[in-house]
């Protein structure tokens, strides 16, 4: 393979995203809506350093999971059990009993074999330059083509990738520039997510059509969807394969729906676990997930498979349609927890997030890098232990202060 020039900031431009976006974080941290300390008073609610108590309408535990009695009881039982929150080695030498459990017990949940991580971004960390170099493509390394919205936990990674690789940026879900793409190379790879953290969903009905005409290969991350919607949790991308192959690779969050700690690759073999395992950068250094992790995940694993958790998916689902019926975003009617109240400019997404706070409601204000420029807004996230009441008053509110800084939104 011929040698690619190197070429400064062709990924990254740290310098300048600092001097565009640090302006608008001062303003957050100044006006109290960033760098909190909170402690937990009860099931979604909390209390910060300065002495105001908040309703969270800026979690990502989609299911109120984090406060499930049995997954407590399952980190801390297991914790005392195992008589060690870790083993201080490469996992790959030697790991706890209970973490190959486990791993098992998730690849039952999730019909493929699973591997777990210390979180979704270092799985990323560890397998994106492995896809890049071509050890899971038959050593013929694939073009990366990154969605332009796909994580910063993966997007960070072109670099990296780069050196193993040719490396592009695809306009957002464009399944036309991908399919020309994949005619003009011999292997593909596409990175995105599942359930974009800024609202939206892959176009899974194209990326199979591509999978199956070209080979496409799939780096799917579906953090935002696992456990909260499927059956059994197994959120938007899982679903959609009969069976996990050589061309998918899945990696989600434990530590958002699912209700634990740390992180998980859904893959299509034991070699590619493997590979992993012994040359996935984070994926083998000496800290694993540690012993209360492990409990808590299992614990979570067996909730899965009952009706509370079911009905816990289902009033999500309620809650969704009840908001989108008060408030209209670009995000209505996807079966994802996470809105978008449009601001425009970063200064009056702080504001009203700052006033927001003050009458007791936690949200986002997001603004560049996260977003694009002139397109800040209000993130709000919902949760199936969210009573109709507090949805209600929340989204009146939030129109209220919205129409006091000339701006409607729809209902």
């Amino acid at each position: 393979m011929s040698q690619i020039p190197y070429t400064a900031h062709t990924f990254t431009n740290y310098r300048k995203l600092v001097s565009l976006a640090d302006h608008d974080w001062e303003a957050a941290e100044t006006g109290k809506i960033a760098g909190l300390n909170v402690e937990i008073k009860s099931a979604n609610r909390m209390l910060d350093q300065y002495g105001r108590a908040f309703h969270d309408f800026c979690t990502t535990s989609y299911l109120g999971l984090d406060h499930h009695p049995d997954i407590l009881d399952g980190a801390m039982t297991t914790l005392w059990e195992t008589g060690t929150l870790r083993i201080a080695n490469s996992r790959n030498r030697c790991k706890l009993a209970i973490l190959d459990q486990y791993e098992s017990e998730l690849s039952e949940l999730f019909g493929a074999s699973c591997l777990s991580a210390l979180s979704c971004s270092a799985a990323s960390a560890g397998i994106l330059p492995l896809l890049a170099s071509g050890v899971f493509t038959e050593n013929s390394p694939p073009v990366m083509a990154f969605d332009r919205l796909a994580h910063y936990s993966m997007s960070h990674l072109k670099a990296a990738c780069a050196d193993e690789t040719k490396v592009v940026t695809c306009p957002h879900n464009d399944m036309d520039f991908l399919e020309t793409l994949c005619q003009q190379h011999t292997r593909v790879a596409y990175v995105a997510d599942g359930a974009y953290s800024m609202g939206g969903v892959a176009d899974m009905d194209s990326l199979l059509y591509l999978k199956d005409r070209y080979g496409l290969f799939l780096y799917l991350d579906d953090s935002h969807a696992l456990s909260s919607v499927g059956i059994f949790g197994a959120g938007l991308v899982r679903p959609r394969l009969h069976t996990l192959d050589d061309d998918c690779l899945i990696v989600a969050s434990l530590a958002k729906s699912f209700g634990a700690s740390g992180g998980l690759v859904m893959l299509g073999s034991e070699r590619q676990k493997k590979l992993i395992a012994r040359y996935g950068g984070p994926n083998n250094w000496s800290q694993s997930l540690n012993s209360a992790a492990i409990g808590a995940g299992r614990a979570s694993i067996q909730l899965h498979h009952t009706l509370e958790f079911a009905e816990l998916q289902k009033k999500l689902q309620v809650n969704i349609r009840l908001f989108d019926s008060l408030i209209r975003t670009a995000q209505h009617n996807s079966n994802m927890a996470i809105r978008l109240v449009n601001c425009g400019e970063a200064s009056l997404a702080n504001n009203i997030a700052i006033e927001l706070a003050n009458h007791g409601f936690f949200t986002s204000a997001v603004f560049f890098p996260v977003v694009a420029q002139g397109k800040a807004a209000i993130r709000v996230t919902l949760r199936a232990d969210m009573g109709t009441t507090l949805i209600r008053h929340f989204c009146g509110l939030i129109t209220e202060l919205l129409r006091a800084h000339g701006r409607d939104i729809g209902g």
